[in-house]
């Protein structure tokens, strides 16, 4: 293969999860257990992680009967005055009216992140999936009744973007971080969100998105703010091109960050040239994946190789300078056959005490590239659909992570030019397969433009450096 040595990418940002309902669930565990978790996120011996999206849950009424997913009731900051009722109550200017004990569970999340990844590595980002119920038509968080119709309120922009900017900020000064953006939609032109649903969502039309995003600007202005606006967060690119061509331009112009989902494969090329021609940041900010006819299993390397097959189409096609997973750790399902594979950890969100935690495939699968492709470093197009390469900051280190879903080992060979400087690398290689976890089976063997083997059915990292450049 022949990368583009003279076309590196941006410099990325890193790798991360949404928070939400796995750290809803985990975040009140026991100590020792979720330090646990957090390690191997977030910890230098685990993943690596360093960004976090912390989820602004909207709430719904006390009264309502509980009906969301576990660990999808995601609590909202407000406190409603005893013996008030209906959506008009709300007055923020009143402290008795903030809860701001609400959430533990993620809040202890970015506390233990903060703790875990160094000051100049972190990115936290906030987002919303619903208004508090008292905003909506509906009365509920979970939508409207009919999936395709707005549920905010007419006229309730400012309020809900100052209910956003108004948490964010007080989260900032509690857990002593930075959300460096805010996201005030998901997945916002789709019909996935309707009342009855079993989990926080909204649908907003273009004109309504363009509507909050322009508040939400203004309510971060006004509070002196330097959190900047993140959009659409759609399901996938095909969508959020259609999205973006029905934001007026005030809408546009306010927008920092690009943050796409890739639930689809289609499209991808076309945000990534909104972001090029806008001058945008952009990020793919949430997937996950579950190969079909493929029941919860740990030990099965079809859906880490899947996971693989997704970073590298994201990275190449896409070109985001951070690539962030939904759920890291999900609810496992019993009996397995009646589950899927997302997630990277599966444990039972409904034990509360000692919870079993299965480390799958798909964790070491992940470890492969955010282990070793590092903030800083550089994307370098490939003409290899399998594959992708970094180049470190030194500007003499490669990454390449390939991954092999045959039947038969793949002997791959990379055109690297300072090879002709007389520049002498050696290669550390590092293998996932059915009998590895990220495990080096390699570490300072000669590299003379071939020699890399990648194993049948694995995701396999090369490191290669020269001579006296350490590996880090």
């Amino acid at each position: 293969m022949s990368p583009k040595w003279a076309e590196p990418g941006k410099p990325f940002e890193g790798w991360g999860t949404a928070l939400a309902w796995f750290a809803n669930v985990t975040g009140r565990l026991p100590s020792a257990q979720r330090d646990r978790l957090a390690d191997l996120l977030y910890g230098e011996n685990g993943l690596r992680f360093n960004i976090a999206r912390y989820n602004i849950g909207g709430g719904n009424a006390p009264e309502q009967k509980a009906y969301l997913r576990s660990g999808a009731n995601i609590s909202g900051f407000w406190k409603r005055p005893a013996g008030a009722s209906g959506n008009d109550w709300w007055n923020p200017d009143d402290p008795s009216q903030w809860d701001w004990l609400a959430d533990p569970g993620q809040r202890w999340w970015l506390d233990a992140i903060r703790e875990r990844v160094p000051r100049e590595d972190q990115i936290f980002e906030a987002f919303s999936n619903s208004p508090p119920y008292f905003m909506t038509v509906s009365g509920r968080v979970s939508g409207n009744v009919d999936g395709l119709t707005d549920n905010l309120l007419p006229g309730n922009e400012g309020i809900f973007a100052d209910y956003l900017v108004r948490v964010a900020a007080e989260l900032e000064q509690r857990h002593q971080i930075h959300f460096r953006t805010l996201s005030p939609v998901n997945e916002p032109n789709t019909p996935y969100w309707y009342a009855s649903n079993t989990q926080e969502g909204a649908h907003w039309s273009p004109a309504r998105q363009a509507k909050i995003i322009t508040a939400v600007a203004k309510a971060l202005r006004d509070r002196g703010l330097t959190t900047t606006l993140s959009a659409m967060d759609e399901t996938n690119a095909q969508t959020f091109v259609e999205d973006w061509a029905g934001l007026d331009q005030a809408a546009i112009d306010t927008i920092d960050q690009i943050n796409v989902h890739s639930y689809d494969t289609t499209g991808k090329t076309a945000v990534r040239d909104i972001a090029q021609a806008t001058g945008k940041r952009l990020w793919m900010s949430e997937v996950d994946l579950s190969p079909p006819n493929v029941p919860q299993a740990f030990d099965d390397m079809r859906p880490a190789i899947a996971l693989g097959e997704q970073i590298v189409s994201d990275i190449n096609r896409l070109r985001p300078v951070g690539w962030v997973l939904w759920q890291a750790i999900e609810n496992e399902a019993k009996p397995p056959s009646s589950g899927s594979d997302w997630g990277l950890i599966k444990m039972n969100y409904d034990n509360t005490t000692a919870p079993q935690v299965h480390i799958t495939t798909k964790y070491w699968s992940m470890a492969n590239f955010s282990r070793f492709i590092r903030p800083g470093d550089r994307f370098i197009p490939v003409d290899d659909t399998d594959t992708v390469v970094a180049l470190r900051p030194d500007n003499r280190t490669v990454v390449m992570v390939h991954v092999n879903p045959g039947l038969y080992s793949r002997h791959l060979f990379l055109n690297l030019p300072s090879l002709d400087a007389g520049w002498t690398y050696r290669v550390s290689t590092t293998v996932t397969d059915a009998t590895h976890q990220a495990e080096n089976l390699c570490n300072a063997c000669t590299f003379d433009s071939g020699g890399l083997v990648a194993p049948p059915k694995s995701v396999t990292t090369f490191v290669l450096r020269p001579v006296g450049v350490e590996l880090r």
